[in-house]
């Protein structure tokens, strides 16, 4: 069996896919009347934006348990303790959003002009996040195998 921490890298995809692509159809939805697929895209929204932010609480699981079993240098813990912020505010913020979308209102009705205004804006958050994430991972080698390091070091001189 795989560990939590190794997950993370397969888990934080999904929040960011279903977050992005719940905010396409939530507007959409808005834009189009509801006979016309709105009511449709409105009930898709909702859907992917609650598995997104599902998928983010799994992401943020999974992230905590890679960090607790890392030891880093002083700039790469520093970079890596904005991303968990980041990461802990965008889910909370997702999770709010989906109890707001899911439970508050019926799902194919369209949502408000402040409900997207909210979700665009924690949907930005998501992708700084993201992007944070990608360099702790290129930028500091974080979570990167020493031995893989050694590995693409000598295969690029035999090239």
């Amino acid at each position: 069996m795989i560990p939590l921490a190794e997950w993370h890298p397969m888990a934080v995809h999904f929040p960011l896919a279903l977050t992005v692509t719940g905010a396409l159809a939530l507007s959409a939805a808005r834009m189009l009347p509801p006979e016309r697929h709105g009511a449709t895209l409105a009930v898709v929204g909702t859907w992917n934006l609650c598995l997104g932010a599902a998928g983010a609480l799994l992401a943020l699981g999974t992230g905590l348990a890679a960090v607790a079993s890392l030891e880093l240098a002083p700039t790469a813990r520093a970079a890596v303790g904005l991303h968990v912020k980041w990461a802990i505010f965008t889910t909370a913020a997702l999770a709010l959003l989906a109890v707001w979308r899911g439970a508050g209102t019926d799902a194919n009705s369209r949502p408000s002009r402040a409900f997207l205004v909210v979700l665009w804006a924690v949907t930005a958050a998501l992708i700084v996040t993201a992007y944070r994430g990608g360099q702790n991972v290129y930028r500091y080698g974080v979570g990167v195998a020493q031995g893989a390091n050694l590995e693409l070091g000598l295969a690029g001189e035999r090239s």
